[in-house]
């Protein structure tokens, strides 16, 4: 998933990825920026969770795979968070190939609900939009190259299905942002533009894809996927989609891309996943304390120094057996 190591491969590459790492460096740079976008959004989502989205090679190139929910949401969370950071950079001006969004032939932003249509205020398009079609595009280039498309099987079908909805749940959520220009702090002119959303906003939207995400199963032409199950509409383009069950991830196993959740902290009050009884899978927890050091007492002065004291904190831990 690292788009440099991809790189580093480059002889044996051939195509759009090829193409990507010869001639656009910079842009593969943004690549690799948005993959670990993606994987720091992914352990936030997890933190509570049996399987926390480890960063650990050898158990994470496990659950790469596998068809499970888990590598579902990492497929589409590295997609969205590659998208974002290459429009983000081409926002910023840090890419020589595209820059801020062409408005040119869009129709004039409405006003929002809650000023009325005929306050004589004049709206155009202006300021620096996100130009998400072309983070789009190179996320499609580069994410969707390494499972090639004609190709019919069915894990093939899956990871390019969950990268679109990743990619999606960047593209289809834009917000339109507006400053008033005027007189003496009047409004007689809005300038809008269109900006990405922020990516903790992504990351809740796949959470919820993933919690709701389709068993699916591949037709007979080898070129569809079915859902598994009566009465299940079939997953629409956004949503995430898993041919295999996952493991429970209690216990360590390197086959399966489980650390297990030996040593981990837990909430012992919460009833929710993050909760004792469900994270230490009913094996019981120990309470132990630690004690640490942090900064204390802190204040400014002038200018322009912060000074702290160090204070001595003790916390009790839930630690699963």
């Amino acid at each position: 998933m690292d788009p440099n190591s991809i790189c580093r491969k480059a002889k044996r590459l051939a195509g759009k990825q090829a193409e990507l790492c010869q001639t656009q460096p910079e842009i593969v740079s943004e690549v690799a920026k948005g993959a670990r976008l993606g994987v720091r959004e992914c352990q936030y989502q997890f933190r509570y969770r049996r399987w926390n989205c480890t960063s650990h090679n050898k158990y994470f190139g496990k659950i790469l795979q596998q068809d499970i929910r888990e590598t579902a949401f990492v497929y589409a969370i590295t997609a969205a968070g590659v998208t974002h950071a290459v429009t983000q950079a081409c926002s910023m001006g840090d890419l020589l190939q595209c820059g801020c969004e062409a408005t040119r032939n869009r129709a004039p932003p409405r006003p929002p609900s809650s000023s009325s249509s005929g306050d004589g205020v004049k709206w155009e398009w202006g300021g620096c939009g996100d130009d998400v079609e072309f983070g789009y595009e190179k996320s499609k280039q580069f994410m969707d190259a390494k499972r090639r498309r004609g190709k019919s099987d069915i894990r093939t079908l899956i990871d390019l299905h969950n990268n679109e909805a990743g990619r999606l749940a960047v593209k289809l959520y834009m917000r339109t942002e507006c400053k008033c220009h005027g007189l003496s702090g009047s409004c007689t002119l809005r300038t809008c533009w269109k900006k990405m959303p922020h990516f903790r906003e992504v990351g809740d939207r796949l959470l919820e894809r993933f919690n709701g995400a389709s068993k699916v199963m591949g037709g007979n032409d080898g070129k569809t996927l079915i859902p598994v199950g009566q009465n299940i509409k079939p997953p629409d383009k956004q949503d995430l989609i898993y041919s295999d069950e996952s493991p429970d991830f209690c216990l360590a196993n390197r086959k399966t891309g489980s650390l297990g959740t030996r040593g981990r902290m837990c909430n012992s009050t919460a009833m929710d996943i993050s909760g004792c009884d469900l994270l230490c899978c009913e094996r019981g927890y120990r309470e132990e304390t630690v004690v640490f050091e942090e900064n204390c007492l802190c204040r400014f002065h002038w200018c322009c120094v912060v000074q702290c004291k160090k204070c001595l904190v003790r916390k009790e831990l839930s630690l699963c057996h």
